[in-house]
């Protein structure tokens, strides 16, 4: 009973994913604007009406980019890819699930976010967003629970990849589509930030 407690009392932070190189797209997609704003603080946004409180997650050399009154969190390079940002966030705040969102995804909604917070398991490893297509779970539009979390370090120490899917995947994790799929999609090149575009136009 007491576990089941601690486990309705843990709180929800929100985490942008933005710290990431945009090799691909030949610019920080975090700073493309979609919606009259950098992409990473809209979403920065979305999450804080959601959660207790909302992060981005940067590299050191981003800080200075940062208006002081988003909050954020300095990759702490103990791991490669995302997890980098998942780990660093985990371990400033320990105790607290994370509804983690990456800042290439312009068509994420109010609407699909809220959705995911209904479905919620906090018995499971992590919450993750699927596609019908693929069926596999999306780390970066997902609800990781502190526990999830702690085992993904373990993992992370005898692992040959670091790619937090390939850790879902073998997880207890909870699937959930979306009402509609394209609010995962990515846009990581110029064709995708043109079809974003085209999307947001004819909506």
């Amino acid at each position: 009973m007491e576990i089941e407690d601690k486990k309705k009392q843990i709180k929800l932070y929100g985490l942008v994913l933005s710290g990431g190189k945009s090799t691909r797209m030949g610019k920080d997609k975090g700073v493309i604007q979609y919606h009259n704003l950098p992409q990473r603080e809209h979403i920065y946004n979305l999450l804080s009406q959601v959660c207790d409180k909302t992060f981005l997650s940067i590299r050191k050399e981003q800080t200075s980019e940062i208006s002081k009154d988003i909050a954020s969190i300095i990759d702490k390079d103990e791991f490669k890819g995302p997890f980098n940002g998942l780990i660093s966030a985990h371990k400033a705040y320990p105790k607290v699930a994370w509804l983690v969102l990456a800042c290439d995804l312009p068509l994420i909604d109010l609407n699909a976010i809220n959705q995911l917070i209904a479905a919620r398991d906090k018995e499971k490893n992590a919450t993750a967003f699927t596609t019908r297509k693929s069926g596999l779970p999306e780390p970066l539009a997902a609800i990781w629970e502190p526990h999830g979390l702690t085992n993904s370090i373990d993992y992370l120490g005898q692992a040959t990849s670091s790619c937090p899917r390939k850790f879902l995947i073998n997880s207890a994790v909870k699937l959930v589509f979306p009402e509609d799929d394209t609010v995962l999609m990515n846009a990581n090149s110029e064709e995708d930030y043109r079809e974003v575009l085209s999307k947001l136009e004819s909506s």
